[in-house]
């Protein structure tokens, strides 16, 4: 076998290797983000929980039944305190680009702005729930 053929197969198995690697991170980032969407979806995470106590404890229909109340005011209350930590977050971001334009140029308060419009859309296009304080239905 010659030099360039010997490179030729290399980089052609490198190709494929790179093409592969590529495939395989594209289905695990849908795969994520899939899982990730899910999750935040109200009534999905009880019922997943549900159904795994169910499975690994051997739960009864009987031990189901009282336990189910249970998951559910959890699940709510974890629902709630995330509303309350994205509207924390969202209000320590507003209280800093507030006390930051005070050191702005008129200019640099329209980019801020911009930025914040920009931050905004995106968070609306992936899975945004809406502005602060609104509870996904």
């Amino acid at each position: 076998m010659n030099g360039s053929l010997r490179w030729k197969l290399v980089a052609g198995f490198i190709l494929v290797f790179m093409a592969g690697a590529m495939t395989g991170v594209f289905f695990a980032a849908m795969h994520a983000r899939h899982i990730f969407s899910e999750v935040h979806q109200p009534g999905v995470m009880a019922t997943r929980m549900k159904e795994r106590l169910r499975t690994e404890l051997n739960l009864t229909p009987e031990q189901e039944a009282k336990i189910s109340p249970i998951v559910d005011k959890m699940t709510t209350q974890l629902q709630q305190i995330r509303m309350e930590t994205g509207r924390r977050v969202h209000q320590t971001f507003m209280d800093a680009h507030r006390e930051m334009a005070t050191n702005l140029t008129e200019e640099q308060r329209k980019k801020l702005h911009e930025m914040e419009e920009r931050h905004h859309a995106w968070h609306s296009r992936h899975g945004g729930h809406g502005p602060p304080g609104e509870m996904p239905e």
